[in-house]
Protein backbone atom coordinates (compact mmCIF):
# COMPACT_ATOMS: atom_id res chain seq x y z
CA UNK A 1 0.00 0.00 0.00
CA UNK A 2 1.40 3.41 -0.93
CA UNK A 3 -0.35 6.54 0.25
CA UNK A 4 -0.08 9.69 -1.84
CA UNK A 5 0.51 11.89 1.16
CA UNK A 6 -0.17 15.30 -0.33
CA UNK A 7 -2.94 14.26 -2.68
CA UNK A 8 -4.56 11.52 -0.66
CA UNK A 9 -7.22 9.40 -2.29
CA UNK A 10 -8.60 6.20 -0.71
CA UNK A 11 -7.90 4.36 -3.94
CA UNK A 12 -4.54 5.84 -4.79
CA UNK A 13 -2.12 3.23 -3.55
CA UNK A 14 0.99 2.08 -5.37
CA UNK A 15 3.31 -0.58 -4.12
CA UNK A 16 6.65 -1.87 -5.25
CA UNK A 17 7.05 -5.61 -5.54
CA UNK A 18 9.73 -8.19 -5.88
CA UNK A 19 12.65 -8.59 -3.50
CA UNK A 20 15.89 -10.54 -3.66
CA UNK A 21 17.40 -11.08 -0.23
CA UNK A 22 21.02 -12.20 -0.49
CA UNK A 23 22.90 -14.05 2.24
CA UNK A 24 20.27 -16.63 3.24
CA UNK A 25 17.72 -18.93 1.61
CA UNK A 26 16.81 -15.84 -0.31
CA UNK A 27 13.34 -15.03 -1.55
CA UNK A 28 12.26 -18.31 0.03
CA UNK A 29 12.34 -19.80 -3.46
CA UNK A 30 11.61 -23.49 -3.78
CA UNK A 31 14.31 -23.77 -6.43
CA UNK A 32 16.87 -22.94 -3.71
CA UNK A 33 15.59 -25.55 -1.25
CA UNK A 34 14.51 -28.61 -3.26
CA UNK A 35 16.85 -31.46 -4.14
CA UNK A 36 15.29 -32.16 -7.54
CA UNK A 37 15.83 -30.29 -10.77
CA UNK A 38 13.05 -27.92 -11.72
CA UNK A 39 11.18 -28.88 -14.85
CA UNK A 40 8.51 -26.19 -15.05
CA UNK A 41 6.39 -23.71 -13.13
CA UNK A 42 3.34 -25.48 -11.72
CA UNK A 43 1.45 -22.51 -10.34
CA UNK A 44 1.53 -18.85 -9.41
CA UNK A 45 0.20 -17.21 -6.26
CA UNK A 46 -0.59 -13.51 -6.79
CA UNK A 47 -1.13 -11.20 -3.83
CA UNK A 48 -3.92 -8.67 -4.44
CA UNK A 49 -4.19 -5.69 -2.11
CA UNK A 50 -7.88 -4.83 -2.51
CA UNK A 51 -9.60 -1.58 -1.50
CA UNK A 52 -8.50 0.36 1.57
CA UNK A 53 -10.97 -0.14 4.39
CA UNK A 54 -12.88 -2.95 2.69
CA UNK A 55 -10.89 -5.89 4.16
CA UNK A 56 -11.01 -7.50 0.71
CA UNK A 57 -7.40 -8.48 0.07
CA UNK A 58 -7.12 -11.77 -1.83
CA UNK A 59 -4.65 -14.30 -3.22
CA UNK A 60 -5.19 -15.42 -6.80
CA UNK A 61 -3.90 -18.87 -7.76
CA UNK A 62 -3.14 -19.71 -11.39
CA UNK A 63 -2.57 -23.32 -12.46
CA UNK A 64 -0.20 -23.14 -15.41
CA UNK A 65 -1.16 -26.59 -16.77
CA UNK A 66 -4.95 -26.27 -16.71
CA UNK A 67 -5.04 -22.44 -16.97
CA UNK A 68 -7.57 -22.51 -14.13
CA UNK A 69 -7.76 -19.34 -12.01
CA UNK A 70 -9.16 -18.95 -8.50
CA UNK A 71 -9.29 -15.24 -7.66
CA UNK A 72 -9.99 -15.82 -3.96
CA UNK A 73 -7.85 -18.88 -3.36
CA UNK A 74 -7.07 -18.10 0.28
CA UNK A 75 -10.77 -18.08 1.13
CA UNK A 76 -11.38 -21.21 -0.95
CA UNK A 77 -8.73 -23.12 1.00
CA UNK A 78 -9.18 -21.59 4.45
CA UNK A 79 -12.84 -20.62 4.56
CA UNK A 80 -12.16 -17.03 5.69
CA UNK A 81 -11.09 -13.81 4.01
CA UNK A 82 -7.39 -12.92 3.85
CA UNK A 83 -7.74 -9.54 5.58
CA UNK A 84 -7.27 -5.79 5.30
CA UNK A 85 -4.57 -4.41 2.99
CA UNK A 86 -2.23 -7.34 2.41
CA UNK A 87 1.12 -5.78 1.60
CA UNK A 88 3.78 -8.48 1.05
CA UNK A 89 3.98 -12.15 0.08
CA UNK A 90 7.24 -14.12 0.29
CA UNK A 91 8.30 -17.75 0.47
CA UNK A 92 10.85 -19.30 2.82
CA UNK A 93 11.40 -23.06 2.76
CA UNK A 94 8.07 -24.88 2.66
CA UNK A 95 6.11 -21.91 3.99
CA UNK A 96 4.65 -18.76 2.50
CA UNK A 97 4.37 -15.57 4.55
CA UNK A 98 1.74 -12.91 3.91
CA UNK A 99 2.06 -9.53 5.64
CA UNK A 100 -1.35 -7.99 6.36
CA UNK A 101 -1.01 -4.30 7.11
CA UNK A 102 -4.45 -3.57 8.59
CA UNK A 103 -5.57 -0.04 9.47
CA UNK A 104 -4.49 2.28 12.25
CA UNK A 105 -7.03 2.19 15.06
CA UNK A 106 -8.17 -1.37 14.36
CA UNK A 107 -6.74 -4.75 15.41
CA UNK A 108 -6.38 -6.11 11.86
CA UNK A 109 -2.60 -6.56 11.56
CA UNK A 110 -1.15 -10.06 11.05
CA UNK A 111 1.49 -12.18 9.39
CA UNK A 112 -0.29 -15.21 7.96
CA UNK A 113 1.96 -18.26 7.50
CA UNK A 114 0.76 -20.79 4.92
CA UNK A 115 1.84 -24.10 3.49
CA UNK A 116 3.37 -23.06 0.19
CA UNK A 117 2.08 -26.02 -1.79
CA UNK A 118 -1.52 -25.84 -0.65
CA UNK A 119 -2.09 -22.28 0.59
CA UNK A 120 -3.49 -23.70 3.83
CA UNK A 121 -2.93 -21.35 6.78
CA UNK A 122 -0.62 -22.81 9.44
CA UNK A 123 -0.62 -19.88 11.84
CA UNK A 124 -1.77 -16.29 11.87
CA UNK A 125 0.69 -14.29 13.97
CA UNK A 126 -1.06 -11.21 15.45
CA UNK A 127 0.61 -7.78 15.35
CA UNK A 128 -1.97 -5.95 17.46
CA UNK A 129 -2.86 -4.45 20.79
CA UNK A 130 -6.43 -4.89 22.00
CA UNK A 131 -7.78 -2.19 19.69
CA UNK A 132 -4.95 -1.14 17.37
CA UNK A 133 -2.50 -2.66 14.89
CA UNK A 134 1.27 -2.34 14.60
CA UNK A 135 0.79 -2.13 10.82
CA UNK A 136 3.46 -4.54 9.55
CA UNK A 137 4.73 -3.75 6.04
CA UNK A 138 7.40 -6.08 4.61
CA UNK A 139 9.24 -9.27 5.47
CA UNK A 140 12.79 -10.53 4.84
CA UNK A 141 14.62 -13.72 5.84
CA UNK A 142 18.05 -14.67 7.14
CA UNK A 143 19.27 -17.89 8.79
CA UNK A 144 15.89 -19.26 9.87
CA UNK A 145 14.59 -15.92 11.08
CA UNK A 146 12.01 -13.63 9.50
CA UNK A 147 12.25 -9.86 9.96
CA UNK A 148 9.07 -7.78 9.75
CA UNK A 149 9.07 -3.99 9.42
CA UNK A 150 6.28 -2.06 11.14
CA UNK A 151 4.88 1.42 10.64
CA UNK A 152 4.83 1.86 14.42
CA UNK A 153 8.65 1.88 14.40
CA UNK A 154 9.77 -1.62 15.34
CA UNK A 155 11.37 -4.60 13.61
CA UNK A 156 9.93 -7.91 14.80
CA UNK A 157 12.00 -11.09 14.50
CA UNK A 158 10.09 -14.35 13.96
CA UNK A 159 11.65 -17.76 14.51
CA UNK A 160 10.65 -19.70 11.38
CA UNK A 161 10.55 -23.03 13.24
CA UNK A 162 8.30 -22.07 16.17
CA UNK A 163 6.57 -19.22 14.28
CA UNK A 164 6.80 -17.05 17.37
CA UNK A 165 8.14 -13.50 17.65
CA UNK A 166 11.34 -13.93 19.66
CA UNK A 167 12.72 -10.38 19.66
CA UNK A 168 11.90 -6.79 18.72
CA UNK A 169 14.07 -3.78 17.93
CA UNK A 170 12.75 -0.22 18.28
CA UNK A 171 13.96 2.19 15.59
CA UNK A 172 11.74 4.94 14.17
CA UNK A 173 8.16 5.27 12.99
CA UNK A 174 7.12 4.50 9.42
CA UNK A 175 9.47 1.58 8.75
CA UNK A 176 8.73 0.14 5.33
CA UNK A 177 10.70 -1.94 2.79
CA UNK A 178 13.37 -4.37 4.01
CA UNK A 179 16.20 -6.35 2.40
CA UNK A 180 19.16 -8.45 3.55
CA UNK A 181 22.74 -8.18 2.31
CA UNK A 182 26.02 -9.36 3.87
CA UNK A 183 24.45 -10.28 7.19
CA UNK A 184 22.75 -6.92 7.56
CA UNK A 185 19.15 -5.75 7.34
CA UNK A 186 18.39 -2.56 5.40
CA UNK A 187 15.13 -0.81 6.35
CA UNK A 188 13.43 2.07 4.55
CA UNK A 189 12.18 4.89 6.80
CA UNK A 190 9.26 6.14 4.73
CA UNK A 191 6.95 9.14 4.98
CA UNK A 192 3.46 8.06 6.07
CA UNK A 193 2.44 11.31 7.75
CA UNK A 194 -1.17 10.41 7.08
CA UNK A 195 -0.72 8.02 10.04
CA UNK A 196 2.48 9.07 11.83
CA UNK A 197 4.35 12.33 12.39
CA UNK A 198 7.74 11.19 13.63
CA UNK A 199 9.29 9.16 10.83
CA UNK A 200 12.79 10.02 9.60
CA UNK A 201 11.68 10.16 5.93
CA UNK A 202 15.15 10.27 4.34
CA UNK A 203 17.15 7.38 5.77
CA UNK A 204 17.74 3.67 5.39
CA UNK A 205 18.57 2.09 8.74
CA UNK A 206 21.20 -0.68 8.84
CA UNK A 207 20.91 -3.46 11.45
CA UNK A 208 23.51 -6.13 12.21
CA UNK A 209 21.59 -9.42 12.22
CA UNK A 210 24.05 -11.41 14.31
CA UNK A 211 23.56 -9.09 17.30
CA UNK A 212 20.21 -7.64 16.17
CA UNK A 213 21.41 -4.11 16.88
CA UNK A 214 21.39 -0.92 14.87
CA UNK A 215 24.61 0.01 13.06
CA UNK A 216 23.77 3.34 11.43
CA UNK A 217 21.39 5.43 9.33
CA UNK A 218 22.21 6.16 5.68
CA UNK A 219 20.78 9.36 4.20
CA UNK A 220 18.89 8.76 0.93
CA UNK A 221 16.38 10.66 -1.17
CA UNK A 222 13.00 11.59 0.29
CA UNK A 223 10.45 8.93 1.24
CA UNK A 224 12.22 5.57 0.71
CA UNK A 225 9.60 2.83 0.42
CA UNK A 226 11.19 -0.25 -1.15
CA UNK A 227 14.61 -1.85 -0.67
CA UNK A 228 15.93 -4.58 -2.98
CA UNK A 229 19.29 -6.39 -3.03
CA UNK A 230 21.25 -6.82 -6.25
CA UNK A 231 23.39 -9.91 -7.05
CA UNK A 232 26.59 -7.98 -6.27
CA UNK A 233 25.28 -7.15 -2.79
CA UNK A 234 24.42 -3.51 -3.49
CA UNK A 235 21.05 -2.38 -2.20
CA UNK A 236 18.66 -0.33 -4.34
CA UNK A 237 16.21 2.01 -2.65
CA UNK A 238 13.05 3.27 -4.35
CA UNK A 239 12.31 6.74 -2.98
CA UNK A 240 8.91 8.16 -3.86
CA UNK A 241 9.39 11.84 -3.03
CA UNK A 242 6.48 13.89 -1.72
CA UNK A 243 4.36 13.81 -4.89
CA UNK A 244 5.14 17.49 -5.38
CA UNK A 245 8.34 19.49 -5.01
CA UNK A 246 10.53 16.54 -3.96
CA UNK A 247 10.97 14.22 -6.91
CA UNK A 248 11.26 10.39 -6.86
CA UNK A 249 14.66 8.74 -7.18
CA UNK A 250 16.27 5.31 -7.37
CA UNK A 251 19.24 5.32 -4.96
CA UNK A 252 22.06 2.77 -4.72
CA UNK A 253 23.85 1.80 -1.49
CA UNK A 254 27.25 0.12 -1.37
CA UNK A 255 26.80 -2.45 1.42
CA UNK A 256 30.53 -2.83 2.06
CA UNK A 257 30.91 0.82 3.06
CA UNK A 258 27.21 1.38 3.85
CA UNK A 259 27.14 4.61 1.93
CA UNK A 260 24.91 5.97 -0.81
CA UNK A 261 26.91 5.84 -4.04
CA UNK A 262 24.40 6.76 -6.72
CA UNK A 263 20.98 8.17 -7.49
CA UNK A 264 18.88 8.21 -10.65
CA UNK A 265 15.77 10.32 -11.11
CA UNK A 266 14.51 8.42 -14.16
CA UNK A 267 12.09 6.60 -11.90
CA UNK A 268 8.41 7.39 -11.58
CA UNK A 269 7.84 6.85 -7.88
CA UNK A 270 4.48 5.32 -8.70
CA UNK A 271 5.66 1.99 -9.93
CA UNK A 272 7.63 -1.12 -9.18
CA UNK A 273 11.17 -2.43 -8.75
CA UNK A 274 12.39 -6.01 -8.95
CA UNK A 275 15.82 -7.62 -9.24
CA UNK A 276 16.65 -11.22 -10.16
CA UNK A 277 19.89 -13.12 -10.57
CA UNK A 278 20.46 -11.91 -14.14
CA UNK A 279 18.17 -8.95 -14.68
CA UNK A 280 16.44 -5.99 -13.02
CA UNK A 281 13.41 -3.88 -13.88
CA UNK A 282 11.92 -0.58 -12.80
CA UNK A 283 8.89 1.40 -13.91
CA UNK A 284 9.55 4.90 -15.22
CA UNK A 285 5.86 5.70 -15.66
CA UNK A 286 2.64 3.90 -14.80
CA UNK A 287 2.91 1.98 -18.07
CA UNK A 288 6.61 1.94 -19.04
CA UNK A 289 8.88 -0.82 -17.69
CA UNK A 290 12.62 -0.56 -18.24
CA UNK A 291 15.46 -2.95 -17.54
CA UNK A 292 18.36 -1.40 -15.69
CA UNK A 293 22.04 -2.04 -15.05
CA UNK A 294 22.51 -2.98 -11.39
CA UNK A 295 26.07 -1.65 -11.42
CA UNK A 296 24.90 1.88 -12.28
CA UNK A 297 21.15 2.00 -11.60
CA UNK A 298 20.54 3.62 -14.97
CA UNK A 299 17.36 2.41 -16.74
CA UNK A 300 17.69 1.26 -20.34
CA UNK A 301 15.14 0.94 -23.12
CA UNK A 302 11.49 0.00 -22.80
CA UNK A 303 11.45 -3.68 -21.83
CA UNK A 304 8.25 -4.53 -23.72
CA UNK A 305 9.15 -5.12 -27.37
CA UNK A 306 6.01 -6.65 -28.90
CA UNK A 307 3.73 -3.63 -28.87
CA UNK A 308 1.60 -4.86 -25.97
CA UNK A 309 0.74 -2.40 -23.22
CA UNK A 310 0.06 -2.11 -19.50
CA UNK A 311 -2.60 0.29 -18.24
CA UNK A 312 -1.36 0.75 -14.66
CA UNK A 313 1.67 -1.21 -13.44
CA UNK A 314 1.10 -2.14 -9.78
CA UNK A 315 3.88 -4.69 -9.27
CA UNK A 316 6.66 -6.73 -10.86
CA UNK A 317 8.07 -10.13 -9.90
CA UNK A 318 10.76 -12.19 -11.63
CA UNK A 319 10.36 -15.97 -11.78
CA UNK A 320 13.80 -17.13 -10.64
CA UNK A 321 13.49 -20.43 -12.53
CA UNK A 322 13.37 -19.03 -16.07
CA UNK A 323 13.68 -15.23 -15.62
CA UNK A 324 10.18 -14.61 -16.92
CA UNK A 325 8.88 -11.24 -15.74
CA UNK A 326 5.38 -11.14 -14.30
CA UNK A 327 3.79 -7.72 -14.70
CA UNK A 328 0.75 -6.91 -12.56
CA UNK A 329 -1.72 -4.47 -14.08
CA UNK A 330 -4.29 -2.82 -11.80
CA UNK A 331 -6.15 -1.64 -14.94
CA UNK A 332 -7.40 1.31 -12.86
CA UNK A 333 -7.73 2.13 -9.17
CA UNK A 334 -11.48 1.57 -9.44
CA UNK A 335 -11.30 -1.78 -11.24
CA UNK A 336 -12.59 -4.78 -9.28
CA UNK A 337 -10.10 -7.07 -11.06
CA UNK A 338 -6.56 -6.87 -12.37
CA UNK A 339 -4.35 -8.68 -14.85
CA UNK A 340 -1.12 -10.66 -14.65
CA UNK A 341 1.05 -10.72 -17.78
CA UNK A 342 3.98 -13.11 -18.23
CA UNK A 343 6.82 -11.77 -20.39
CA UNK A 344 9.84 -13.67 -21.60
CA UNK A 345 13.30 -12.17 -21.17
CA UNK A 346 13.13 -10.63 -24.65
CA UNK A 347 10.11 -8.50 -23.72
CA UNK A 348 7.40 -10.51 -25.49
CA UNK A 349 4.15 -11.39 -23.74
CA UNK A 350 3.64 -15.15 -23.37
CA UNK A 351 0.39 -15.42 -21.43
CA UNK A 352 -2.01 -13.57 -19.15
CA UNK A 353 -4.71 -14.24 -16.58
CA UNK A 354 -7.22 -12.30 -14.50
CA UNK A 355 -6.41 -11.54 -10.86
CA UNK A 356 -8.12 -9.97 -7.88
CA UNK A 357 -8.11 -6.23 -7.23
CA UNK A 358 -4.76 -4.38 -7.25
CA UNK A 359 -2.33 -7.29 -7.91
CA UNK A 360 1.18 -6.58 -6.67
CA UNK A 361 3.49 -9.59 -6.12
CA UNK A 362 3.86 -13.32 -6.86
CA UNK A 363 5.22 -16.54 -5.38
CA UNK A 364 5.90 -19.52 -7.67
CA UNK A 365 5.39 -23.27 -7.24
CA UNK A 366 7.39 -25.72 -9.39
CA UNK A 367 7.32 -29.18 -10.96
CA UNK A 368 10.47 -31.32 -10.66
CA UNK A 369 12.10 -33.93 -12.85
Amino acid sequence: MKIKLLRFSPLAFIALAGTLLLGSCTKDDEYNNHKGEIESTAGVYVLCEGNLGKANSTITYYNTATKAVDNDYYKTVNGVKLGETANDLQRYGSKMYCVINGLKGTAQSFVDVMDAKTGKSIKRIPFNTTNDGYMPRHIAFYQNKAYVSRWDGKISRIDTASLNVDSELTLSEALDGVAVSKGKLYIANSDVSYYYKNGKNTVVTVVDLASFTKIKDITVSYNPTKVVTAPNGDVYVACDGNYGSLQPALDRINTTTDTKVGSNTDYTGYGSLTIGSNNAFVTTSSSIIRSFDVTTGIPGNNFITDGSSVALTYGLTINGFNNDLYVFDALSYASSTGKAYRYSADGKKQSEFTTGQLPKAAVFIYNYK
